[in-house]
């Protein structure tokens, strides 16, 4: 078997999570979260939509961590993301930072916007 180095550019990986906080590159950040090329920021949660809209062009997938459990996105912030161009993709936290994180692994270009659980 041969084992590969899993190298992440300017991106950084989701390290863990837990009640409130998520860990990335060695820092624990409290409360929602974007992740991107670009870097970490805090996130507003649902309202919060210019910094993922600006995400537009830069990614082809966006994957939303809606906290402990799946949950709808208010039906105006889907359709708000996809006019813009973006691929939105629903799922818990938990799901969407280890799928970031292989996507990320494989150099493709996502982000991730997610609710603690």
């Amino acid at each position: 078997m041969r084992l590969n180095e899993i190298v992440f550019t300017d991106a950084q990986p989701v390290e863990g999570y837990g009640p409130g906080y998520f860990r990335i590159g060695g820092k624990v950040v409290e409360g929602p979260v974007i992740l991107s090329g670009g870097g970490v920021q805090g996130w507003g949660g649902y309202d919060d939509r210019a910094p993922l809209l600006e995400l537009a062009g830069e990614i082809d997938v966006l994957f939303v961590g809606t906290g402990a459990e799946v949950r709808h996105l208010p039906p105006d912030m889907r359709e708000e993301l996809e006019a813009a161009g973006l691929g939105v993709e629903v799922m818990s936290a938990s799901s969407a930072c280890r799928t970031y994180n292989v996507l990320l692994s494989e150099g493709r270009r996502v982000a991730m916007a997610a609710l603690p659980v």
